[in-house]
């Protein structure tokens, strides 16, 4: 039976992209930041070519400008607005977004607030950018003595509400973010609002748990998930995928804790029968390294996935190809901000069945889904040329 495994490396960037000074970001390249750590050791995927895409940049290994190259590898150009993962992910499936989702670098509006206090009963706390870890420290005793919830927000298109577990049940947490999601639309429609749980005692000793939730806007069009649900393919979500999806075009889903238990799971699925898609989010690049700029994570990371690499490869069958992508750039060398940075992308395609070539600069992340498609026989219904 025929499948494709497509991993997306969360905020694995490859360099600026041309139009990068109008998202802020001047001279960003995440890989070319994470090779320059002594952590950094890629031999495997130096060896399908990631290397060898057009345009990178970067301190390479010894020799791997010269290797025999295994896989087809193209550089990725994001059409869309953005450089978010909810945007990035959409258009690897096929939706083109004419413009960034809706920021709010001075918090959000007081009729959205207002919306939002009535519908929880519950007051809120911050409002305002901040970071994850910081603004439990900071408004979590506050948060603890009155109930009120803590809600901020970042650079992306996020509506965050943090509430200790003893205060607010995890369930409970999960309903006020159905809640937001049903207020934030339109103007004010968000990419994500997220559930971030925490517990710890009083002083500001306090920690994020894994009881983390995203609830994502539908797609607003087909993608290529609806249309392989639609042609009786199975479309397994891995990591963050349902959410980013919310639900839509998937047919199994499973969460994951981070990248180890992502590679896990795909190793798992690897040896499981089934016909389609098993799409895969690695979170840990963007959410533990690139945002909190620690380029040596961020390159140990890559180096586990990269010695990881040989066991999913050596556990495809005749009919599997590999996909290896991202959906933005968040360069861990860049001060600027914390932001997820405007990069191009790598891809990166394995199987028996895949003529090893360089296909240049692509003009979108649609071919990715455009190519998955192409593969069961189905045409895309949205604009994209396939990679086969």
């Amino acid at each position: 039976m025929k499948r494709v495994f497509l991993i997306v490396l969360d905020s694995f960037g490859i360099g600026q992209m041309p139009d990068a000074a109008a998202y802020g970001d001047i001279g960003v390249n995440t890989l070319g930041s994470v090779s320059e750590s002594p952590r950094f050791q890629v031999e495997n995927l130096a060896s399908l070519g990631l290397f060898q895409i057009e345009g990178v940049h970067c301190k390479m290994p010894a020799g791997s400008d010269t290797l025999a190259r295994k896989a087809c590898i193209a550089r990725m150009t994001e059409a869309s607005k953005g450089k978010d993962t909810t945007i990035g992910h959409w258009e690897i499936a096929g939706v083109y977004s004419g413009k960034p989702l809706p920021t709010y670098p001075n918090g959000f509006p007081e009729e959205v607030l207002d919306a939002f206090r009535r519908a929880t009963g519950r007051g809120i706390l911050c409002n305002k950018p901040y970071s994850g870890t910081a603004v439990i420290q900071e408004y979590g005793d506050e948060h603890i003595r009155t109930g009120d919830l803590i809600v901020y927000t970042s650079a992306d298109s996020v509506f965050q509400i943090a509430a200790h577990e003893d205060v607010v049940p995890v369930e409970q947490l999960y309903e006020y973010c159905r809640m937001a999601r049903k207020i934030l639309t339109g103007e004010h429609g968000v990419g994500r609002v997220i559930a971030r749980p925490f517990t710890g005692p009083c002083g500001g000793s306090f920690v994020r748990t894994s009881h983390r939730h995203d609830f994502s806007m539908e797609p607003p069009a087909v993608t290529m998930l609806d249309q392989l649900k639609e042609a009786g393919k199975s479309v397994i979500a891995v990591g963050k995928i349902r959410d980013i999806f919310a639900g839509k075009g998937i047919t199994q889903a499973q969460y994951t804790s981070g990248n180890e238990e992502g590679i896990e799971k795909t190793l798992k699925y690897l040896k499981t029968d089934f016909e389609g898609l098993c799409f895969v989010n690695l979170v840990d690049y963007d959410m533990l390294y690139g945002h909190r700029r620690d380029i040596d994570g961020y390159a140990e990371a890559l180096t586990y996935f990269d010695h990881r690499l040989p066991e999913i490869m050596a556990a495809m069958g005749p009919e599997d190809i590999l996909m290896l992508t991202a959906d933005h750039g968040c360069d861990p060398a860049y001060t600027a901000t914390t932001d997820h940075t405007r990069e191009y992308t790598p891809f990166i395609m394995y199987g028996a069945k895949v003529e090893p070539r360089n296909l240049g600069t692509r003009k979108t992340f649609a071919d990715i889904g455009a190519t998955v498609l192409q593969y069961f026989g189905i045409a895309p219904e949205f604009a994209g040329e396939s990679m086969l």
